[in-house]
């Protein structure tokens, strides 16, 4: 039997990320938090997600409990979250939101999809989520409801990446880096990278050209050891400012991010570097603001030059076209909530389908006992048939007069209903029609 679920929670769309931060729960603080959760008496199963865009509860209530408990978990969620971080509950009331039953359902699933992300598409919140439902497995505070309706959300995410073209193309400056400069290449394997600057945004796409398999990364920096550093960060080797034009000559790939007031990376230079390396191909992603590169050189023959301007028109290409599919990936999710909410309903009727098997079957073996016993003490053909025809109409018999007794006593509304009841459980609208065509 499923119990129903509940949301409770904040997000980028509803808090600051001064708030977020005080919500925020770290690793090791999860294991404790969702025992406290637990002790609440009107929550049977939990799920915290907390990263830098939201921290949520996943909860459901017991399966025997009614609908109206699920104001009392919420309210106990809301609780937890005040008293566990510290937090006044008049500061959260603003920013806190409550979903339940199909709500709650569905905006576990857009989350786990990528759907309510920032970044509409991003790959991040999946892995996010799984390892939150991991540490709750381990925890043991995962049941048959939370447990369904998240393995059901990992299977939805997989629908909506692959029928979808939600996750396709990059969003973020540094993955356009990678982008284009795999455009240029159409592999980057075995490609040198040169990073020009110590900058935060070079280093996260040094990072991600390397993880695209870039097989090595420089980096050089007015100032070796701030080189050094970054070069540590990317697995790359720091190399010393003064022989820059020769590492132009080696790399493949150049990601320049430096606080020159003047261009480094002159027309005058690159041609001297065009020349050494007999014009093969050479990406330049100029991330300084203001520029590294002379405009001029991008006119130059095997250059690709590409600047800030041009990587935010990508990305902001890249995103109109996440939110156009993400129309398309919504009509899945809302499929697929429904399909959970029938399998729901279909376990609240599984204790009373169990009874009713149960109760027929005792009535069926008491008088195939009888029969059976009946049957050792006479031999005759014909008296064992009469006894058989007979177990028939018993049995049928004694499962029909608690039914018909319920038929026959009631008042008039109620008898109508049990009519419509038997005749759809049974169809018996159809049985008569189809004896009617018999005759």
């Amino acid at each position: 039997m499923a119990g129903e679920l509940f949301v409770v929670g904040l997000s980028w769309r509803t808090a600051p990320v001064a708030v977020r931060e005080k919500l925020a729960f770290r690793d090791e603080e999860l294991p404790n938090a969702l025992d406290e959760l637990l002790s609440c008496p009107d929550i049977s199963e939990a799920v915290v997600v907390s990263t830098c865009n939201r921290v949520e509860i996943f909860g459901a209530i017991p399966a025997t409990a009614p609908t109206s408990a699920l104001a009392a978990a919420t309210a106990e969620a809301r609780g937890f979250l005040s008293r566990s971080r510290h937090v006044s509950a008049e500061s959260l009331s603003n920013c806190l939101y409550e979903h339940s039953e199909n709500e709650a359902t569905g905006h576990i699933f857009r989350v786990a999809s990528a759907l309510d992300s920032l970044v509409v598409g991003e790959t991040q919140i999946l892995g996010q989520v799984k390892s939150a439902y991991g540490v709750s497995m381990n925890a043991g505070v995962i049941g048959g409801t939370l447990g369904r309706c998240l393995e059901r959300a990992f299977s939805v995410a997989k629908r909506v990446r692959t029928e979808t073209a939600i996750s396709r193309g990059a969003a973020n400056v540094s993955s356009v880096s990678v982008e284009l400069a795999r455009h240029v290449f159409g592999s980057l394997d075995g490609k040198t990278v040169l990073v020009v600057g110590a900058g935060k945004m070079s280093a996260l796409a040094a990072r991600h050209l390397h993880a695209d398999g870039a097989s090595s990364i420089m980096v050089t920096n007015r100032s070796l050891e701030k080189a050094e550093a970054l070069a540590d960060e990317v697995d790359g080797l720091a190399k010393p400012w003064e022989q820059l034009q020769s590492h132009l000559v080696l790399a493949d790939v150049v990601i320049s991010s430096t606080a020159a007031s003047q261009p480094v990376l002159t027309k005058k230079l690159i041609k001297k570097v065009n020349k050494k390396r007999r014009y093969r191909p050479l990406v330049i992603v100029d991330i300084a603001v203001p520029r590294d590169a002379e405009e001029a050189v991008g006119k130059l023959d095997g250059v690709y030059l590409f600047d800030i301007d041009d990587l935010e028109r990508v990305v902001a290409s890249n995103l109109s076209e996440r939110k156009k599919e993400a129309n398309a990936a919504l009509r899945i999710v809302d499929a697929e909530v429904e399909k959970f909410r029938h399998w729901q309903r279909t376990q609240k009727v599984v204790p009373t389908i169990r009874s009713l098997r149960k109760h027929f079957q005792g009535v069926a073996a008491s008088e195939v006992d009888k029969v059976l016993a009946e049957l050792k003490k006479n031999d005759s053909p014909e008296q064992q048939e009469k006894l058989v025809r007979r177990l028939g109409e018993v049995i049928v018999n004694k499962l029909l007069h608690l039914p018909m007794t319920a038929l026959r006593s009631g008042d008039d509304p109620e008898i109508e209903r049990l009519v419509a009841a038997a005749e759809r459980l049974f169809s018996l609208s159809e049985d008569e029609q189809a004896d009617d065509d018999a005759a």
